[in-house]
């Protein structure tokens, strides 16, 4: 009988040391779920080089956008939390304020107002409220390369960093009448990100706004001339996803994409290329300032080693390993390092360019959509390619697809987002 009790005294031991040791494992890793840096390059990068010098384990998670809010809701209506701090963009991040799935980052933001971040950004990250709910991570924007084998086609005395459409479309036009083939390219393929180009650059440039002038008299006539643009567009342009594979092959002289995207290109040839701010329309210079939140969900195991992360992240030694690495920026003014690479200090100076410029019409990613999002991003893709692709008129395209999208933005209640007007209740296309 001792001897059982011995027994079943020692299992209970073991089981409860088992325990322990698996709870401190747990403790030991802190999770990290992102919707950024989701590329396993990136990702690996991530891991491997940003977060090499943190001193505990770190699981970084990768989230599709669509799927974030939908994994935060969840977590915040469960009992059980995995999750101890988000990395996510301020689109994604701005609807999770008012629902309560925010930890306050007061405390946080007092130990980093020596770091520089400068106040409009941190005001972003109150979302409205009178907390901070997220702290800048990084920023990141879109940006225009050419081969500079395109430099003698630039139509007389214009300035390649203060552009206008018309001037990129004449551009465009003069090379492929000289050298016979469409050298202007797009990432329009499945994986691309060209509604980008049409939900954060052209709209607004044009009509000063996105949803409530999606159907405008100024928006049609964006259409037609960005359907004659097409004409100077490489066709292959629907296949492309990452602009820097036909920058480097030469199929394409002169891309637009997501600054990440085409730094392969600016790393591989810094001589052969140049890096300039995205063209000007009639309202200004539209532009999507990306950036990127660190926050803390409501119930997370570890928030001294979530807090301990975010202290990490934006340190200045640590925001440039994360530029290097990423092509990501700091959201500090801090200076960057003199031996910085040519092509990553191409792409910086393009980007403090665009957003430094008189007419800069900064452009919000869309906020409130939640797992609908894409629904909203492929009815700008459609418009596309109705219009620019098939040649059907923009009156009627614009119709149709503004009575899809004033569907969307009522059944998912999202009020408007800069640069449109603040709305009450939800967005509507007029």
């Amino acid at each position: 009988m001792r001897r059982t009790s011995a027994w079943v005294s020692f299992m209970l031991y073991a089981a409860g040391l088992l325990t322990t040791i698996a709870d401190a494992a747990q403790v030991e890793h802190i999770v990290f779920l992102s919707t950024q840096l989701r590329p396993i390059e990136e990702a690996q990068k991530m891991r491997n080089v940003i977060l090499k010098n943190f001193p505990r384990e770190v699981d970084y998670i990768t989230e599709e956008p669509q799927q974030f809010s939908v994994r935060i809701n969840a977590e915040l209506q469960g009992a059980t939390h995995t999750i101890d701090l988000v990395g996510a963009l301020h689109g994604e991040l701005q609807p999770l304020g008012p629902i309560g799935a925010l930890l306050p980052l007061d405390k946080v933001v007092g130990r980093l107002t020596g770091r520089g971040i400068p106040n409009p950004l941190m005001m972003l990250g109150k979302v409205g409220t009178a907390h901070q709910l997220y702290v800048p991570w990084m920023q990141a924007s879109y940006i225009m390369v050419a081969n500079k084998a395109a430099l003698p086609y630039l139509p007389p005395g214009v300035d390649i960093n203060a552009l206008s459409y018309d001037q990129l479309a004449a551009w465009a036009e003069t090379i492929r009448k000289k050298t016979g083939k469409p050298l202007l390219g797009f990432p329009a393929g499945p994986q691309g990100l060209i509604h980008r180009f049409f939900e954060g650059f052209l709209y607004p440039s044009y009509t000063g706004g996105v949803l409530v002038p999606f159907r405008s008299e100024a928006a049609e006539a964006m259409w037609m001339q960005f359907a004659s643009l097409w004409k100077s567009v490489n066709p292959a342009s629907t296949s492309y996803t990452f602009m820097q594979q036909p920058l480097l092959s030469g199929d394409v002289w002169i891309a637009f994409d997501h600054v990440a995207r085409v730094l392969g290109a600016l790393r591989q040839k810094p001589d052969e290329f140049v890096a300039f701010p995205v063209p000007a329309g009639p309202k200004g210079r539209g532009y999507v300032p990306a950036l990127v939140g660190l926050a803390v969900p409501k119930g997370a195991p570890d928030m001294s080693g979530a807090m301990a992360l975010i202290d990490y992240l934006t340190e200045p030694e640590t925001q440039i390993v994360t530029a290097r690495s990423t092509g990501f920026f700091p959201v500090m003014k801090t200076p960057l390092p003199p031996d910085l690479e040519p092509g990553l200090e191409l792409a910086a100076a393009a980007i403090e360019k665009m957003q430094s410029e008189k007419d800069a019409l900064p452009t919000l990613l869309p906020i409130g959509l939640g797992p609908r999002s894409a629904e909203f991003d492929e009815l700008f893709r459609d418009t596309f390619r109705l219009i620019a692709l098939r040649g059907q008129e923009p009156h009627a395209v614009l119709d149709l697809e503004a009575e899809k999208l004033n569907r969307l933005m009522t059944e998912t209640d999202a009020p408007c987002w800069q640069p449109d007007p603040p709305s009450i209740g939800a967005c509507q296309a007029q």
